[in-house]
């Protein structure tokens, strides 16, 4: 006895369409499952996949109590920290990258240097920090006998002992120049408010030769505040008591590059992420670097107080 079900026959001969479709369907979901589930096990959860966690068994590299217990495991651990937190102090920003300026006379200056005939204005004080050698720690001396590793032996500097100044300032009397938003290439990703300068804490390389230094953007010089042509744009620095010098630069960046009082380098604005491993990533609250490596040691500290499963 045959029985027709659709348009075949039910009975071993031939298998129906309806049992045929049933059968590809059955087989596509088993496959379909497997793969979820072979899928949720390759992602980790609190250190284990998932679908172990789920069925109380461990990984390969659960070997302990730690989520981290091998090593590489730890070391990755600890670089995505580094790069968390980098990124929440300096988020990244895609500006225009300004071209070097070439032959640039420049001078050395230092926090807390006193007034003379070719520094009419003492260096106490910054055109954005009213208590600069007070905030950085005491006085920059210039001395090479009383200089280390960069930086003063009578003390670690609060800020970073790398620093510029530039003849700009976007702010004055609380208040950004006019010019300022449409001159200064990152303004509007970096401002924060109202006469909050965007120039302070920039980060600009110095060449000289085959070496190239970075440094920050701390102060406004040498003699003006107002040459936005030439900092921004295509100018040379005006004539001025030395040499028409268009940049000042710290005792540390004199060291780093060899330079002489009045020397002549190149100077290009970078970003954030331009600037490579080297001592001007070791101190300063103003640091990125610095205040990246904080967090790090916050959040590791926090790690290791946790207590284990």
């Amino acid at each position: 006895m045959r029985k027709n079900i659709a348009d075949g026959v039910f009975g071993g001969v031939r298998v129906t369409s309806f049992e045929g479709r049933f059968r590809k369907w059955f087989t596509t979901i088993a496959i379909l499952v497997v793969v979820f589930l072979l899928g949720l096990s390759a992602n980790r959860h609190n250190g284990r996949p998932r679908f172990a966690s789920a069925f109380g068994t461990r990984s390969l590299f659960d070997c302990s109590n730690s989520p981290y217990a091998a090593s590489a495991d730890f070391a990755k651990y600890v670089m995505g920290l580094r790069d968390e937190a980098f990124l929440n102090v300096a988020p990244i920003r895609q500006i225009r990258r300004l071209p070097w300026k070439d032959n640039i006379v420049t001078t050395v200056f230092w926090i807390g240097e006193k007034a003379d005939v070719n520094n009419p204005m003492p260096n106490d004080r910054s055109s954005w920090d009213l208590n600069w050698t007070v905030n950085y720690g005491g006085f920059d001396t210039p001395e090479i006998a009383n200089r280390s590793n960069y930086i003063p032996v009578a003390f670690i500097p609060r800020q970073n002992p790398f620093y510029v100044a530039l003849p700009y300032n976007d702010v004055t009397y609380g208040q950004f120049k006019p010019e300022a938003p449409l001159v200064i290439p990152w303004f509007k990703e970096a401002y924060r408010g109202d006469g909050q300068s965007v120039c302070k804490d920039h980060w600009i390389a110095i060449r000289k030769g085959n070496r190239t230094c970075y440094a920050q953007w701390e102060d406004c010089g040498p003699f003006r505040t107002d040459h936005f042509q030439y900092v921004f744009g295509n100018e040379r620095p005006k004539p001025n008591a030395n040499y028409a010098a268009g940049l000042d630069v710290s005792p540390a960046v004199r060291d780093y590059l060899g330079l002489q009082p009045i020397d002549v380098t190149d100077w290009q604005f970078v970003t954030v992420l331009d600037v490579p491993p080297g001592p001007w990533r070791r101190y300063g609250d103003n640091n990125p670097f610095v205040k990246a490596r904080e967090q790090v040691e916050v959040r590791l500290t926090k790690h290791q107080k946790a207590p284990t499963e």
